[in-house]
């Protein structure tokens, strides 16, 4: 994993200034059931659109705090990538979508035992995300009350 060395000069100098906001803590969620029984939805920050849907606005000041719902048959080779940061090298996720959306890997899972199903749709929010008062306003609720219409019972983060 990468240290704050490893970034340019201009994000480590960002960083070190940015006002981080502490979060209230909270108490762990039970499962009320196996894992091999649930329905599991990825939220991924990695920026992902689908064909024909709009892309993240690269320049939104402090960050596009909207969100995205990718359907759980999406062909991975069609999303684009629309992450504005450049702390971090592209290519991996260029090459392969799975490390910013596992869907294979989800897949995978149900089919081991492992999970009981993928959802129907999962998420996809632009990280690098330097004001975050409106997506926790807007959009964090409003994914969650969709992740809840589906039934979704875990849900992965995949930090981008």
């Amino acid at each position: 994993m990468a240290g704050l060395g490893d970034l340019k000069l201009s994000s480590q100098a960002f960083l070190r200034a940015y006002p981080w906001r502490r979060a209230e803590k909270s108490d762990a969620a039970v499962l009320g059931r196996p894992m091999s029984e649930c329905r599991v939805a990825l939220v991924s920050s990695a920026g992902l659109t689908a064909a024909g849907d709009p892309p993240f606005d690269p320049d939104f000041r402090g960050g596009d705090p909207s969100y995205r719902w990718l359907p759980a048959d999406v062909d991975l080779g069609t999303l684009v990538e629309n992450q504005r940061s450049d702390s971090f090298d592209h290519s991996g996720i260029t090459a392969d979508r799975n490390l910013a959306l596992p869907l294979d890997r989800l897949r995978e899972l149900v089919a081991a035992g492992e999970i009981g199903e993928v959802a129907p749709r999962h998420v996809s929010l632009m990280g690098s995300i330097s004001a975050p008062g409106r997506l926790m306003r807007d959009s964090v609720p409003a994914v969650v009350e969709g992740l809840l219409e589906d039934r979704v019972e875990i849900v992965v983060l995949v930090p981008v």
